[in-house]
């Protein structure tokens, strides 16, 4: 079974490339959909975070939004958050790969949006970059509800570059060209992944 990562600069469009992933019958494992329900009253993550934030519980859940403005620029707050989940993500990771490998697939794709800041390319067969005009990735994330010049400046400068990205790559998928191109580039790396495996 081939593994490959998934991952791209905020606004780039990976979780549009992460959808026709699984249009095109690919098993997509969602580290921040699962980042979510770890969270969520109920998650495995929830009450370790309740604890440790208390002031980011408002009606009995986790307001992201506070929650972000505890760890955006502190350092060692968000060493204490990435402490809880990440161990909790990488157990949900593995348990996904086991069962797709249990099941038969010949490919999976592990959406990770810090899969090259975090060393997660190690755990990948080959990894695919979505990627977009510096222009078109801005003009996407400002038109987000609470974005600004400031978060996204300071998203970016903890993230990989794009340019960096793009070399350790193995597969770009253009995602500012319209739709269809990056359909037919996913497409084509799919074939190519599947011959391949075929072939070993």
């Amino acid at each position: 079974m081939v593994i490959l990562g998934l991952t791209g600069s905020i606004g780039m469009g990976k979780s549009t490339a992460a959808g026709m992933f699984r249009y095109l019958g690919v098993p997509v494992y969602d580290a921040d959909a699962n980042a979510h329900n770890l969270t969520m009253p109920g998650g495995a993550a929830f009450d370790e975070i309740a604890s440790l934030f208390p002031d980011v519980i408002v009606g009995g859940k986790i307001d992201r939004h506070l929650l972000g403005g505890h760890v955006f620029g502190n350092a060692d707050a968000l060493t204490r958050l990435e402490g809880i989940l990440h161990p909790l993500i990488r157990a949900k990771r593995d348990a996904f790969i086991r069962n797709c490998r249990r099941v038969g697939y010949a490919l999976v794709v592990l959406d990770v949006p810090l899969l090259f800041e975090t060393g997660g390319d190690k755990n990948c067969d080959h990894v695919a970059v979505v990627s977009a005009p510096a222009f078109i990735q801005r003009q996407r994330v400002l038109r987000r509800e609470g974005m600004n010049e400031q978060k996204f400046t300071g998203i970016l400068q903890k993230q990989v570059p794009d340019y960096d990205k793009r070399r350790r790559a193995d597969f770009i998928i253009p995602t500012g060209l319209g739709r269809a191109v990056t359909f037919r580039s996913i497409q084509s790396i799919i074939a190519y992944l599947n011959n391949r495996n075929k072939r070993t």
